[in-house]
């Protein structure tokens, strides 16, 4: 059975969840606003199960059903136009969820993103992010959650180069996941189907490849 949280997130996130076999394009007004990082995500699509649903702004959902019918590659290559970023990305991932973390110990500390020495892309989060850091304080890894709603919130990762290897990510993402069930919703993580190194952090914290796949347009 789906976790209530997960079935709630993505109802409400994509505008629909679940529907029949197939592609379904939806509307959903959140397409049309800020994310999490304050920047639109204008085509969001999972899919699980023979069943995909495509989640667009209310004013593109005639343009992209048409699209659709033209077949994946069409749907593929001419998304970004058909939401009004023509110049925007489609970036495909494999869809992971988790409600039992791997038993790992924690491995940092949770501070505020706006701390000394952490990268730029943790400077993106507006809550506290979890941390690791050398003996001198130099960053070696972290975790940010994008808090997408009250039900679903997604980890994404980094580890600087010296420091792989040791498993830090692995426990991070686990330390992080525990945080977000604590807090009443699921975690999720995504990563490119083609990026190994990730996939093996998140089967080993506790998120298993179920076969679901999510793709969407992004600033590039």
């Amino acid at each position: 059975m789906l976790d209530r949280r997960l079935h709630l997130h993505l109802a409400g996130w994509l505008g629909q969840w679940p529907a029949g076999s197939g592609l379904h394009v939806v509307r959903s007004g959140r397409r049309a606003r800020p994310a999490w990082d304050g920047r639109p995500r204008p085509a969001i699509a999972v899919g699980a199960h023979g069943s995909t649903v495509l989640s667009v702004a209310p004013d593109r959902v005639d343009a992209v059903r048409a699209l659709a019918e033209r077949g994946e590659a069409a749907l593929l290559a001419e998304l970004p136009a058909a939401v009004g970023h023509p110049n925007w990305v489609i970036h495909e991932d494999v869809f992971r969820w988790c409600v039992a973390p791997a038993p790992l110990p924690d491995a940092g500390e949770w501070t505020s993103p706006t701390g000394p020495g952490l990268p730029r892309w943790l400077r993106l989060f507006d809550r506290a992010v979890l941390v690791v850091r050398d003996a001198d304080g130099g960053y070696l890894a972290g975790v940010g959650v994008k808090r997408h709603d009250a039900y679903g919130h997604e980890l994404a990762v980094g580890t600087v180069a010296a420091a792989r290897g040791r498993g830090l990510a692995r426990r991070l993402v686990a330390q992080a996941a525990r945080r977000v069930l604590d807090e009443g919703a699921v975690p999720t993580y995504l990563h490119d189907p083609a990026n190994t190194a990730s996939a093996r952090v998140a089967a080993a914290a506790g998120f298993p490849d179920r076969g679901w796949r999510s793709f969407g347009v992004y600033p590039p």
